[in-house]
This record gives structure tokens, C-alpha cells and sequence, in this order.
């Protein structure tokens, strides 16, 4: 699996702006990765250190329209620690 395939997203939220203070950043990954695939996709395109890769999966949510029912896709998270030494990841170019 490629490195751009492994990382979709990234996730903005108010809590994941929050947690960027502490080198902590949060993408949306693809269900079938798994963490050392993570480590090594942010590491090469980012060029940073990674200390802890977190994962949560998202099952999907059951919704209707009209008599029709489905659910929505499932989704993958995944909140990245950079090490304490590593440069930080600009998401946002100011």
C-alpha cells in the first residue's frame, strides 16, 4: 500500500486544533491500514519523527431515507505523536 494511500485526511475538529500544541495530530486512515503502516506513510511524506500512533476504528451508522436503509461508510482514525525532538507538521500554511 502507498504512503498517499494509507493517509486520506486530515481530521479538523476543535479537539484535534487543541491537541496540536502538543504535537499531536489527527488523520483519517484507510480502514485496512494498520499502525507501522501509519508511522512509516506520515514519516515519508511529512519528513518528521513519530513517537505513538493511536487507532480508532468508526463503524457505520445506520440511516433511512424514506423506506430505504443503509448504513454509511466505516472510517478509521488515527492521532499521531510526534517526538519531542521532530519538527511540526503544518497543516495550515499562515
Amino acid at each position: 500500500m502507498d504512503a498517499r494511500d494509507v493517509l486520506k485526511r486530515p481530521v479538523i475538529t476543535e479537539r484535534s486544533t487543541d491537541i496540536m500544541v502538543d504535537k499531536k495530530y489527527t488523520f483519517e486512515v484507510d480502514v485496512k491500514a494498520n499502525k507501522t503502516q501509519v508511522k512509516d506513510a506520515v514519516e515519508s511524506i511529512f519528513g518528521v519523527k513519530v513517537e505513538k500512533v493511536n487507532v480508532m476504528n468508526y463503524k457505520g451508522k445506520f440511516k433511512r431515507m424514506g423506506r430505504f436503509g443503509g448504513y454509511t461508510n466505516k472510517r478509521r482514525k488515527a492521532v499521531i505523536t510526534l517526538t519531542k525532538d521532530s519538527k511540526e507538521i503544518e497543516l495550515f500554511e499562515v
